[in-house]
C-alpha cells in the first residue's frame, strides 16, 4: 500500500451556482463573468449520479443582493437522492433568510457576510444550530470579502479568532483570486488557517486538475475535510468519478 493511499479520504463537494434560474460559473466571483451551464437540477442530479455525497449549492443572486432563486434552490434539494447532502450558501444574513434556507432541507448552511457584519447574530446562530452552520471565509490576501465579494469584510485572523470563541463548527475557505480561474488552490492559505483552528476546513477555489485534488488530500491530516470543485468539472478537466478516486472515496 502506498503512503498516499494511507491518507484519509477528502470529501468532494461539486458546486452548483445558481443565477437567474441557471447553473453558472463565475471568474473570481465577479458579477457579469457568468458562464451558463443549463438547468441546476440537471447539474445536481449529474453529480449525484456520479457519486457525490455532498453538493455545494449557491444562490448567487441572493449573495449579490439582487433577488433570489429560492424556488429553484428548493427544486434542486428535493430532486437529489436523500443520501446526497446539500450545503447551501448565498444571502443568508438574518433569521428570515436562515429559516428559509433550513426549510429547503439543506443539511448545512454557509454564513458569509452576516458572520462578518453581524457577529452577535452569527454567534447566536452558531450556538443554536451547531454542526448545521459553517462560516465561509472568502479571502483576498488576508482581507475578507463580503457582499458577494464586492466589499471588504475585515481581517481574516481577527474574524477567525472571534468565530473560534463563538464555537464555529466548520470553515469554508476560499481564495477569491483563485475562484473560477483553474489556477490551482492556495495551499499556503489553507495551512495557515488550519494552524489556527482545530475545526474542520473545506477548501474552495482554483481546483484545476487531479493533481490539485491529490495535493489537497495530503492536507487532510492537518484538518482539511473537503474541497469544493466547480469550473474544472464543468469544463471537463476531469470527471467526478476520477476526482473521487483520487480523493479516496
Amino acid at each position: 500500500m502506498s503512503e498516499f493511499s494511507r491518507i484519509p479520504a477528502l470529501t468532494l463537494l461539486p458546486a452548483v451556482d445558481v443565477a437567474g434560474g441557471k447553473a453558472v460559473r463565475l471568474t473570481q466571483g465577479e458579477a457579469g463573468t457568468e458562464t451558463s451551464y443549463g438547468d441546476p437540477v440537471d447539474a445536481a442530479l449529474e453529480w449525484a449520479n456520479d457519486g457525490a455525497e455532498w453538493i455545494h449549492l449557491v444562490d448567487l443572486d441572493a449573495a449579490f443582493g439582487r433577488g433570489n432563486n429560492r424556488k429553484m434552490i428548493q427544486k434542486v434539494v428535493k430532486a437529489v437522492p436523500r443520501h446526497v447532502n446539500i450545503e447551501l450558501s448565498g444571502g443568508i444574513r438574518d433569521d428570515k433568510s436562515l429559516e428559509a434556507a433550513l426549510a429547503t432541507g439543506a443539511k448545512r448552511i454557509n454564513l458569509g457576510t452576516a458572520a462578518l457584519e453581524n457577529p452577535e447574530w452569527a454567534a447566536h446562530v452558531i450556538a443554536e444550530y451547531g454542526e448545521a452552520i459553517a462560516v465561509g471565509l472568502d479571502v483576498r490576501g488576508t482581507t475578507l470579502a463580503a457582499r458577494g465579494w464586492t466589499e471588504e469584510g475585515g481581517d481574516l485572523w481577527h474574524v477567525l479568532e472571534r468565530l473560534e470563541e463563538a464555537g464555529c463548527a466548520r470553515y469554508v475557505v476560499t481564495d477569491v483570486t483563485k475562484d473560477g480561474t483553474l489556477n490551482g488552490p492556495n495551499l499556503e492559505l489553507l495551512r495557515d488557517v488550519m494552524e489556527r483552528t482545530h475545526r474542520p476546513v473545506i477548501a474552495s477555489g482554483g481546483v484545476s486538475s487531479l493533481d490539485d485534488i491529490a495535493a489537497l488530500r495530503e492536507l487532510v491530516p492537518l484538518g482539511l475535510e473537503g474541497a469544493i470543485v466547480g469550473k474544472a468539472l464543468y469544463a471537463g478537466a476531469f470527471t467526478l468519478p476520477e476526482a473521487l478516486d483520487v480523493a479516496g472515496n
